[in-house]
């Protein structure tokens, strides 16, 4: 009977991952919001800069890296989503509503950490490669060892994007 009780309580323990789901649901809410109205402030910089016919030193690359930040916290709040959808599947139960939709069996069903841990991997990485391409707008090449260094990196990144699409692939 005490085993019978304390394997009923070790298993109910799992409901603990609630917390995780929910508030990983939160954060990724808020950097939805966040991100949007980064793209706000870009829209009505841009609007303000057409409208008052000035066009400072920077603009082209102040837009483009304001969209890129916003897209990289749409991506991370993407790997909020996935972690807080993967976590419930594994621990709570499967997601009812998502089993007639082929798309939400296809992006967010998770049947292990493994695939939990692939998911969000691959989604930190486009991340990452998207923090790459924001840096490198604000990045002046003076020699020409430092663009070989550049298109090193655009080249070892395209190889690892390669690879990357290879995994979890038959």
């Amino acid at each position: 009977m005490i085993e019978r009780i304390f394997e009923g309580a070790i298993w109910r323990s799992r409901f603990v991952v609630i917390l995780a789901v929910v508030f990983g649901l939160i954060g990724a809410f808020v950097l939805f919001i966040v991100a949007s109205m980064d793209i706000w402030g870009v829209a009505a910089y841009t609007f303000n800069t057409i409208i008052t016919h000035a066009h400072p030193e920077h603009f082209h690359e102040n837009i483009v890296a304001g969209i890129i930040g916003a897209v990289d916290l749409y991506l991370i709040a993407v790997v909020m989503f996935i972690f807080a959808f993967g976590l419930y599947e594994l621990f709570i139960s499967e997601i009812d509503e998502a089993m007639g939709d082929e798309r939400a069996n296809r992006i967010l069903s998770i049947n292990s950490l493994d695939q939990l841990k692939d998911k969000i991997a691959k989604v930190i990485v486009m991340v990452l490669v998207v923090s790459f391409f924001q840096r490198v707008l604000h990045t002046e090449f003076h020699t020409a060892l430092e663009m070989l260094y550049f298109a090193l990196s655009i080249a070892t990144l395209a190889v690892g994007l390669y690879f990357l699409s290879k995994v979890g692939k038959h």
